[in-house]
C-alpha cells in the first residue's frame, strides 16, 4: 500500500471525491488533520462517530494550530434525548446559533460536530441572515422598536438580566445578554438615537467597557413573532389530524405565544423548510470524517425511532416523523458526496484494546486507502515492581536517540523530569511539537493535551519517538473542566438583587421588622417618579421604602416562610426584640472575652509574606476568584500573618474553591520556612489533592509528598525520614500522618478536609498538634459541634456560597425504580460525553447489579468500585474511571467524599431510602448535576 508522511499528507485531487487516510490513531492523528487543515485554503469540517472524540479533537486541534491565525470551534450538541420533554440550557442555544452565524460569515476555519448532532435538521439560513442584527452608536433605536424585535426574535423580558436571551428595560436603559457575547451590553438612549453601548456586570450593574456596536443574534432557533406563530399554527393543522383544545396542549401553548420544554421538537412546523449544518458551509469547505460514521448514524436512527415509538401516543404533544427532524442515513451520506471528502480511519493492531480494555474489531484496510508512514511504540510501560520502573524506556532510548516527551501539566512535567534524571535522560523543554522539529536537539520535552504517542519514522530530523504518558503510565493524568477565566457572579446579591425576592416573601426592615414583600410600584411623590418596595406589616399597614435605601432590608431566616410573625407599624415590639437580642450577645461577648484571652496567653508564629512571589504564585490560578473566595484567602493571610495561632474554618461546597484557599495558604507558609500537613480522610482525596498539588506548584522548589496506602511500605518509610529532616515541604496524607513515626522538622501549618471524618483517637492527635501550629479547616458539611464553635467565635469562619461562574443547579428527581429510568438518565450523560456514578451501597449484590446495567446499556462501560477491594485494584479503577475509560461506575460511598470528576455530571442512588440525610446532603453537594433517587416500590 501506499504511504504518506504525517507531516504532508495527501489532499484530496482533482476529480477525486473520496480519499481514504490510516493512521494510528493519538498523536499521528491528530498531526494528520492538523496539517490537512493548514493545507487547504477555506473552511474544514470534521465529523466524528461520538460526543468524547469531538471533545478531544477540538482541545488537540486548538493546541496544534495555536501559532496559525486558524480558528477551530465545536458546533455543540443540544444535550437533549430525542423526542425529549427538556429544552437546551440557554447558553448551549447562544453557541450554537453564534456558531452557524460565523460559520455562514466564514468566521470559522474548523468545525467539529459529532455524527449525531450533525444529523439534526436546523432552521434555514435565510433565518438567521434575516434576524442578525448590528447596532452601532450613533443608530436610531426606540423603546418601542427594541421591545418589538427583541420579543419577536425570541428574547425574554425581565426585572433584571442574568443570562443569554434576557433584555431588561429601565426609563431610556435597554440591558441585554445577547446570544453569542460573554458579557451582558448596555444600551443608553438619549431620545431615540444610541447615545452609547457599554459591558456591564450582572451583579454590581456597574458599566464596563464601551463598545461602537454590537451584533445581536437571535436567541431561539425559531422566530417568535405574530407571523410566526401563525405559520405554525397553519402547519400544525396540515400535520396532525386532531386539534387539542386542552390549554396545556404544544398547540394551544404556541398559540399564546408561551414555548414550553422541548420546542425545539417542533421547529419544522416555524418554517416551510428546514436546513442542514452543509447548507451554512461555504461551497470551497472539506469534509474530514472520523471513525466508523455509517454505523454510528444508524445506531442513532435506531435510538431516535425507538423513542418515537415510545412516545407517540400523547393527545397532548403528537410527535413530528423522525424524518422531519433528523437527516436519515441515505440523506446523510448524500449531502457527503458535493464536499471533496477525507475519511481517516484507524490502524489496530491483532492486540490493541480500546479504552475499556475490550479487543477492537479488526478489518482489512480498503486497497484505495493510503497509510502513515508511523509505527507503533513498543512496551515502555513503568513497572513499579522493579527497582528502576522505567528500565524498558532507558533500554529503548539506547537505540532510540531522538525523543519527544509529552507531559499533560506542569506539575506532571516535574515529576517526570524528576523520573527522566534518574535513568540519565535530560530533555531540554519546549513550547510546541514544531518547535522541537525545528530545533537540533534530540531529547524534549513538552506540555501538551496529545495522548497516544508513535513513532514518526520521516521527519526532517529523522525517526522521532513521541512519547506521551500514556505510553509510561498507562493513563491520562489531568482532566479540566471546560470553564473560562471570566468575572464571577457573586452570591452575595440577597436583597441587593431584587429578581431574587418573591411576592408574599417575609423580609426584615432594619428599623421597622418582619413585613411581607409585596413587590415594586412607581410612585410619583413632589413630581419625582421613582421605584419603591412595597412591604405589607401585620394590621394591613404598608410601608414603601425607596430602591435606593435596600441596605435597610434584609432576608427573614427561618425554618419557613410560615413562621413569619409579622411585625406591626409603630409599637414597641420590634424595638424590645432588637434590645434582647443585643443583651444575649453582650453574654456571649463576656464568654468569648475569656476563650480568646487564652488564646492570647498562647501565642504563634506569624508569618511574613513576600509580596512579589504571592502575587507570581496567585497569578497562576487558572479561574477568576470569586468574591467569597477571595475574602477567604484574605482572611486566612491575615491570620497567618498574626502573632496568635490560627483556627479557621472555611465552608463551601466541593467545586467553590476551597482548595485554592488551602493552596495560597501553603504557600505562604513553606515561603516562610514551616512545613505544611494536609490531612484528608480517604486515600482516593489524598491522590486526587496531590497531584492537584503537584500541578500548582510545578514552577516552584517545593517538595511535595503523600501518604496513603496507595504507597508501599519502603515509600512511605522514605518520606516519614525526610519530614523530619526537613527535606519535605507539603505532605499530604490519610491517619496515616498521624501515627507516632511522623515527626516533623519544623510544622507549620496543619490543613484538614472533612474534619468530622476522623475518629476520636485521630481527633485527639489532632489536638495535641494545634498547641502550636495554624489550624485551616475545609468542609463541604460541617458537623453542628465544628459550625457551632465557628458561629460562637471559638474558631474563625469564612463561607464560600458563591458558586463558579455558570455553574448549574443540582435537579434531584425521587423516582421508584424503573428499568427505563435507569437507562434514560445513563443515555442522556454518556450521549453528551459524560459519566455516571451508580451507587449501590451493598458489596455482596454490587457486581450483580454491574452486570445489569451492562446488559440494560450494551453501549456503557462499566465499572465497579468499593472498599473490599485491594489498594491497587481500587487505586487502578478509580484512575481508569477519572480517565474516562469508564463511562459508568458502580460504587458504595467509597466516593462520599470530594473527588472531584468533571465530566462525572449524573449520580442514581440506588435504595435511597437506606442513607442517612447528612449523606444524601454531601452526596448531592459534592457529585450531582443530575441526582435520580430510586427508591423501592
Amino acid at each position: 500500500m501506499k504511504q504518506f508522511s504525517v507531516l504532508t499528507p495527501p489532499s484530496v485531487k482533482k476529480g477525486q471525491q473520496l480519499q481514504t487516510l490510516a493512521t494510528l490513531g493519538g498523536v499521528s492523528q491528530a498531526i494528520t488533520l492538523a496539517r490537512l487543515i493548514q493545507q487547504h485554503i477555506g473552511t474544514s469540517i470534521i465529523v466524528t462517530h461520538d460526543t468524547p472524540s469531538a471533545l478531544s479533537l477540538e482541545v488537540e486541534l486548538s493546541y496544534l494550530l495555536q501559532n496559525s491565525n486558524i480558528n477551530v470551534c465545536l458546533f455543540p450538541d443540544r444535550e437533549t434525548l430525542p423526542y425529549d420533554n427538556f429544552s437546551p440550557h440557554q447558553d448551549l442555544i447562544s453557541q450554537r446559533l453564534e456558531t452557524l452565524a460565523n460559520i455562514s460569515q466564514h468566521q470559522h476555519n474548523v468545525v467539529i460536530v459529532p455524527v449525531n448532532t450533525l444529523m439534526v435538521r436546523l432552521p434555514p439560513k435565510s433565518f438567521m441572515t434575516a434576524n442578525v442584527m448590528v447596532l452601532n452608536k450613533g443608530d436610531t433605536y426606540s423603546l418601542q422598536q427594541a421591545r418589538q424585535h427583541l420579543t419577536d426574535t425570541g428574547y425574554h423580558l425581565v426585572e433584571q438580566v442574568y443570562e443569554h436571551g434576557e433584555f431588561a428595560i429601565r426609563g431610556s436603559i435597554i440591558d441585554i445578554f445577547p446570544t453569542g457575547s460573554r458579557q451582558p451590553l448596555r444600551i443608553e438612549l438619549f431620545d431615540d438615537e444610541v447615545e452609547s453601548i457599554r459591558f456591564f456586570d450582572v451583579d454590581t450593574q456597574r458599566s464596563g467597557m464601551a463598545r461602537d456596536a454590537i451584533r445581536m443574534l437571535p436567541a431561539k432557533e425559531f422566530p417568535t413573532d405574530t407571523n410566526a406563530i401563525e405559520g405554525f399554527r397553519q402547519r400544525y393543522r396540515r400535520r396532525f389530524e386532531v386539534i387539542s383544545k386542552e390549554a396545556e396542549s404544544i398547540y394551544q401553548l404556541v398559540s399564546r405565544n408561551l414555548m414550553p420544554a422541548g420546542i425545539e421538537n417542533y421547529l419544522p412546523l416555524f418554517f416551510d423548510d428546514t436546513a442542514t449544518l452543509f447548507d451554512y458551509l461555504p461551497k470551497e469547505s472539506q469534509l474530514i470524517t472520523l471513525g466508523d460514521i455509517d454505523k454510528a448514524s444508524k445506531n442513532h436512527l435506531h435510538e431516535v425511532s425507538v423513542r418515537y415509538e415510545d412516545r407517540r401516543i400523547d393527545p397532548l404533544r403528537p410527535l413530528l416523523a423522525p424524518q422531519e427532524l433528523y437527516l436519515l442515513h441515505d440523506e446523510l451520506f448524500a449531502a457527503f458526496k458535493p464536499l471533496t471528502r477525507t475519511q481517516i480511519i484507524q490502524q489496530h493492531d491483532v492486540n490493541d484494546t480500546d479504552n475499556a480494555g475490550q479487543p477492537l474489531v479488526q478489518f482489512e484496510l480498503p486497497t484505495h486507502a493510503v497509510v502513515a508512514n508511523v509505527e507503533k511504540l513498543p512496551d515502555i510501560n513503568a513497572n513499579h515492581k522493579l527497582k528502576q520502573p522505567l528500565i524498558a524506556l532507558q533500554e529503548y532510548s539506547a537505540s532510540h536517540t531522538q525523543l519527544l516527551f509529552s507531559a499533560e501539566s506542569e506539575g506532571r512535567r516535574e515529576a517526570l523530569l524528576e523520573l527522566l534524571d534518574k535513568i540519565g535522560i535530560k530533555p531540554k523543554q519546549f513550547k510546541h511539537i514544531n518547535d522541537y522539529l525545528e530545533a537540533k536537539d534530540k531529547i524534549g520535552l513538552m506540555v501538551s493535551p496529545l495522548s497516544r504517542g508513535c513513532v514518526l519514522t520521516d521527519t526532517p530530523k529523522g525517526a522521532v519517538s513521541i512519547i506521551c504518558e500514556t505510553e509510561l503510565f498507562g493513563q491520562r493524568i489531568s482532566q479540566q473542566r471546560r470553564r473560562e477565566k471570566q468575572k464571577q457572579v457573586s452570591s452575595d446579591v440577597l436583597v441587593k438583587n431584587l429578581a431574587e425576592l418573591k411576592v408574599g416573601q417575609p423580609i426584615v426592615h432594619l428599623e421597622h421588622g418582619v413585613a411581607l414583600y409585596q413587590g415594586l410600584e412607581t410612585l410619583d411623590t413632589g413630581g419625582l417618579v421613582a421605584e419603591y418596595l412595597k412591604l405589607e406589616y401585620s394590621g394591613g399597614d404598608k410601608l414603601y421604602v425607596p430602591v435606593s435605601s435596600l441596605h435597610l432590608i434584609s432576608r427573614f431566616n427561618a425554618s419557613g416562610d410560615g413562621d413569619a410573625h409579622l411585625n406591626k407599624l409603630g409599637n414597641e415590639t420590634w424595638a424590645k426584640a432588637k434590645r434582647k437580642a443585643i443583651e444575649r450577645i453582650r453574654d456571649v461577648a463576656a464568654e468569648l472575652l475569656d476563650v480568646y484571652a487564652r488564646r492570647q496567653a498562647r501565642p504563634g508564629d506569624a508569618m511574613t509574606i513576600d509580596e512579589q512571589e504571592y502575587a507570581q504564585f496567585s497569578q497562576g490560578f487558572p479561574f477568576e476568584e470569586t468574591v467569597d473566595q477571595e475574602t477567604a484567602i484574605n482572611a486566612v493571610l491575615e491570620d497567618l500573618q498574626a502573632p496568635l495561632a490560627m483556627d479557621r474554618l472555611v465552608c463551601g461546597d466541593v467545586g467553590f474553591g476551597k482548595t485554592e484557599v488551602a493552596m495560597r495558604a501553603a504557600f505562604v507558609a513553606v515561603n516562610a520556612g514551616k512545613q505544611v500537613v494536609v490531612l484528608v480522610p480517604t486515600t482516593l482525596l489524598a491522590q486526587q489533592h496531590y497531584e492537584n498539588f503537584k500541578d500548582r506548584f510545578a514552577d516552584w522548589p517545593i517538595v511535595i509528598e503523600v501518604m496513603s496506602r496507595f504507597r508501599t511500605t519502603k515509600e512511605q518509610k522514605s518520606v516519614v525520614e525526610q519530614l523530619s529532616e526537613g527535606k519535605v515541604d507539603i505532605v499530604i496524607g490519610t491517619h496515616k500522618l498521624l501515627s507516632s513515626e511522623a515527626n516533623f522538622d519544623n510544622l507549620g501549618l496543619l490543613i484538614i478536609d472533612e474534619e468530622h471524618r476522623f475518629g476520636v483517637r485521630q481527633k485527639e492527635k489532632i489536638k495535641a498538634l494545634r498547641a502550636n501550629v495554624d489550624i485551616l479547616t475545609l468542609t463541604a458539611t460541617p458537623i453542628p459541634r465544628t459550625l457551632n464553635m465557628a458561629m460562637s467565635g471559638m474558631r474563625d469562619l469564612s463561607i464560600i456560597a458563591t458558586p463558579p461562574a455558570k455553574r448549574l443547579a443540582v435537579k434531584t428527581f425521587v423516582r421508584e425504580y424503573d428499568q427505563a429510568t435507569v437507562r434514560e438518565a445513563i443515555l442522556r450523560e454518556i450521549l453528551r460525553g459524560g459519566q455516571v456514578y451508580y451507587l449501590h451501597n451493598n458489596v455482596e449484590t454490587i457486581e450483580k447489579t454491574a452486570q445489569n446495567i451492562r446488559d440494560l446499556l450494551p453501549e456503557a462501560r462499566v465499572v465497579t468500585a468499593h472498599g473490599q477491594m485491594r489498594e491497587r485494584d481500587l487505586e487502578k479503577v478509580m484512575s481508569d474511571f477519572y480517565h474516562q475509560r469508564f463511562n459508568v461506575l458502580v460504587c458504595t460511598t467509597i466516593i462520599e467524599t470530594g473527588i472531584d470528576v468533571p465530566s462525572a455530571n449524573t449520580i442514581i442512588l440506588d435504595r435511597a431510602d437506606m442513607f442517612g440525610l447528612a449523606q444524601l446532603h454531601q452526596l448531592r453537594a459534592v457529585w450531582g448535576a443530575l441526582i435520580i433517587r430510586l427508591m423501592p416500590i
